[in-house]
């Protein structure tokens, strides 16, 4: 009976979706979840849709839940992260202050000023998690879900010795993306694809049988233009030759080229949650939970029934599922850069293909990626590393340095203004960044 602890359980959607990945696999249908969050309302919830789908699918599983992290880890085989670190306060203002100052984030999530500074205040807590791990489960796998995915990643490596790696699902949707694009169901491709988390590259998208389909999307795209909303990621594939993982909205504030003027955010932005308006992604988290709390309070009482037998693209299921059976899996993974993609730095997180077994995760050597894409991905490193080591020593210029070197800030401000916009953020935030 493995034992799975989900730290940020109060994650409704997504706890829902783990659970349920797991059980749909005979070998974990006996498997025991340790459901742990701060919010113990959010966590009530969770904890009594599981126990409603256990009673629905007549299945061995055991569920317990507590609000003590240690408790949650005491014997666990797996721990999956999925926390939003000081809750709604703090990302208000990583959205507000730049607001401010003419730069607008679509996410603020993974970069821009947003991004460093969720870094900031995300990574110790996930240092703390791991090194309670390391003293309570040491043998313990952690698949860690929190973004910023590179960032955390990388300083929860450097700090502590757990089994840490990042999973996103960038890679498999886009790839189904792409594949109904032309045409296929997404069993019929292939691929291989690596960079960072949010930015890595599809190096070969082919049939099965070894067809290249990027010609087959190139000719679609001339023809059709791009789909709604995708207006970023395609105009970026067709001057650097090659497709990325994320999202048109994520990736415009990755780089320093579509949100630096009006005109330009008119050309490629487009509607939706991603739209980069201000105040549509405070809107979307508020609300984001709620459609998923009232169909869960129905599920719960009985009104509708949980969907059950059809796994999602998350990876976590398998990787687990494949480290208790020996079933070889492949997926993309974050991990450290040792000699997996030669012209990134050493020790950076990257995002590569990993197999993994029973003996354990494999990350796949890829070799140099084109230089245009790994520039790319220096751009975003070189401001994610500084933020790793300011995150971990508490060294504000360093945070500082790191918001001055990411693309966006670089391209809409002033070096004296980013210095204005970063001290007026770091007091609003102080508080949640005990490391300074």
């Amino acid at each position: 009976m493995p034992k799975i602890a989900i730290i940020g359980a109060g994650s409704i959607g997504f706890s829902q979706t783990l659970i349920r990945d797991v059980l749909c696999f005979d070998e974990l249908r006996d498997s025991h979840f340790s459901l742990m969050d701060i919010d113990e309302e959010r966590l009530e919830t969770t904890y009594r849709w599981a126990l409603k789908l256990l009673e629905q699918e007549r299945l061995p599983a055991t569920v317990t839940r507590t609000l003590d992290r240690r408790e949650a880890l005491e014997g666990a085989d797996y721990v999956m992260c999925a926390i939003l670190a000081h809750g709604i306060e703090p990302f208000e203002n990583e959205i507000n202050i730049p607001h401010k100052y003419g730069i607008t984030q679509p996410v603020g999530d993974t970069m821009c000023v947003g991004g460093v500074f969720r870094a900031l205040r995300t990574i110790p807590v996930l240092v703390d998690i791991c090194r309670d791990v390391e003293q309570i489960c040491p043998h313990a796998y952690v698949l860690n879900y929190t973004n910023p995915m590179t960032m955390v990643t990388w300083a929860c490596n450097l700090a502590t010795g757990v089994k840490f790696v990042g999973l996103c699902h960038g890679v498999q949707g886009t790839a189904a993306e792409l594949a109904r694009m032309v045409g296929l169901d997404p069993e019929q491709v292939k691929y291989w694809a690596a960079g960072i988390n949010h930015m890595a590259w599809f190096l070969r998208f082919e049939t099965l049988r070894g067809e290249d389909l990027y010609p087959r999307l190139w000719e679609k795209i001339d023809r059709e233009g791009p789909p709604e909303g995708d207006k970023v990621r395609w105009d970026l594939a067709r001057q650097v030759g090659y497709y990325m993982t994320e999202s048109s909205g994520h990736l415009s504030e990755y780089l320093p080229y579509y949100r630096k003027r009006p005109d330009l955010i008119e050309k490629f932005d487009s509607p939706g949650r991603f739209a980069g308006r201000h105040g549509d992604i405070l809107e979307a988290y508020r609300s984001h939970w709620k459609p998923h709390a009232e169909r869960t309070f129905k599920q719960i009482r009985g009104e509708e029934p949980i969907p059950f037998g059809q796994r999602s693209l998350e990876y976590a299921s398998n990787i687990i599922h494949a480290l208790e059976t020996g079933e070889i899996f492949r997926f993309n993974g974050n991990v450290l850069n040792r000699g997996l993609i030669g012209n990134l730095p050493q020790g950076a997180c990257v995002e590569v293909p990993c197999f993994v077994d029973n003996l354990g995760i494999h990350p796949c050597p890829v070799g140099d990626l084109p230089p245009q894409c790994a520039a790319l991905n220096q751009s975003n490193l070189s401001a994610q590393g500084m933020a790793v080591q300011a995150a971990l020593t508490g060294d504000r210029e360093m945070a500082f340095h790191a918001v001055l070197v990411d693309p966006l800030t670089s391209a809409m401000l002033a070096p004296s203004e980013i210095r204005q916009m970063f001290d007026e953020l770091f007091e609003a935030n102080r508080k949640y960044m005990p490391q300074f």
